[in-house]
């Protein structure tokens, strides 16, 4: 355990930096699984909707620095023709 104030006030903040950052992160494999969902159900309105949220979320999550922009862009761009392919 520490003993110098810094360092203990160190360890407080990188554990609730861990909490936020894996609430965003679950928050992202959420919205994510709600677009497949609605893939799955072949839902072309749903899918539409939950893809605009998963953007949303994980737009947020990029901007705060828990997802990498280019991870971030990855992930948006799979789903977005992930639900343009139920068109078809």
């Amino acid at each position: 355990m520490a003993n110098i104030k810094s360092a203990k006030k160190r360890i407080l903040v990188t554990k609730n930096r861990y909490e936020k950052n894996k609430a965003v992160k679950s928050g992202v494999k959420t919205a994510i699984k709600k677009v497949y969902a609605a893939i799955d159900a072949a839902d072309k309105a749903a899918a539409d909707e939950a893809l605009k949220n998963a953007i949303s979320v994980i737009s947020k999550a990029a901007s705060k620095g828990v997802l990498h922009k280019d991870t971030a862009s990855r992930k948006v761009s799979r789903l977005t023709l992930a639900v343009n392919k139920i068109g078809k």
